[in-house]
């Protein structure tokens, strides 16, 4: 995908009405959404080089579209006749939080939500919030087949959720990764989904959500320390430098093989094994470790500009840490 000029990106609590419009422009919330539905049906190869580099150029782009057009990814798992109403509509921004954080009660051929969610990027963004919620029936949980409590995810027009300004971070701040919170909202059935049933045909969205979350929130943290390599040409320590250089190698050699084997698998319709799964998840861990140590032993000897307000590498520095906070890579 080619992408014209990114935008300078200054570093304020949301992107810049310039950004978001650059964003809608070259279409990258729906960056993995079918051209039929009017996106970029990118392959998983070509759209892991778009948040790279929209990462390299700067961590709060990157981050905002990558969990963004996640939430846009769902769209294979979202019931036909309610994809084919929002995505054939309006432009459509997904975002929310992952956690299971509130409640869904039974209602005629709905549900009524209520709960506070925390972590959903891009909130003052979006269009539609996607969140989980545990199912409850007359204030007691639901349980499923396996005896455990019932969860189901649904999404919500932003006007049906207050979003609670509370990202407060020392790096990624134009994320605007806030919380929020649903008062007995009400969903019809059509609204929900579930992560393990697929409509659409297409391999990407037969790929397991565990490997194409790696994959994409990886592409980040390579993404972020290329432009911190960048960025420390002037660096006194060159042996920290090439360190860095070293370890960044090795993560994009890793990223885009097992990216080109599970995009493979998919293209055969060859069933994930665990191993796979567990492949990707143990590699990403190990990469982003890496990458953590590389960063720190160069950070040192980056200068004084490297501590100053303002000033590239040390928002750089402070995007990655923030990033490194998010749970997915220290499990």
């Amino acid at each position: 995908m080619n992408l014209s000029k990114v935008p300078d990106i200054p570093e304020h609590h949301r992107l810049s009405r310039t950004t978001l419009a650059w964003i809608t422009q070259q279409n990258l919330w729906n960056l993995w959404v079918p051209e039929s539905f009017g996106g970029v049906e990118c392959s998983l190869e070509e759209g892991l080089n778009t948040l790279q580099t929209l990462a390299r150029h700067d961590g709060s782009l990157g981050w905002t579209v990558t969990l963004c057009a996640g939430a846009n990814f769902f769209i294979g798992n979202l019931q036909p006749e309610y994809a084919e109403k929002l995505f054939n509509g309006q432009p459509v921004i997904l975002g929310g939080s992952g956690g299971v954080f509130g409640s869904a009660s039974p209602s005629n051929q709905g549900y009524h939500i209520q709960g506070r969610w925390r972590y959903a990027t891009g909130a003052p963004y979006l269009t539609h919030f996607t969140l989980s919620a545990k199912l409850t029936q007359n204030g007691k949980p639901v349980l499923n087949q396996q005896g455990g409590e019932a969860v189901k995810s649904f999404v919500l027009p932003a006007g049906q959720v207050s979003v609670i300004d509370d990202w407060r971070t020392m790096g990624l701040k134009a994320t605007a990764t806030h919380s929020f919170a649903v008062q007995d909202a009400y969903a019809d059935d059509i609204q929900s989904f579930t992560y393990d049933k697929v409509y659409l045909p297409q391999p990407l969205y037969q790929l397991d959500f565990g490997v194409f979350a790696d994959l994409t929130l990886w592409v980040n943290y390579i993404g972020m320390a290329e432009h911190l390599y960048a960025e420390t040409v002037e660096s006194k320590q060159l042996p920290a430098r090439e360190q860095l250089k070293a370890v960044i190698h090795s993560a994009n050699a890793d990223c885009q093989r097992l990216a080109a084997q599970c995009a493979s698998l998919k293209a055969h319709n060859t069933v994930f094994e665990q191993s796979v799964v567990r492949d990707v998840h143990r590699t990403a861990c190990a990469s982003v470790a890496q990458l953590n140590h590389a960063i720190v032993g160069l950070y040192p000897y980056s200068g004084i500009r490297a501590a100053s307000t303002g000033s590239v590498v040390n928002q750089i520095f402070r995007d990655y840490f923030t990033a490194t906070q998010h749970h997915i890579f220290t499990q």
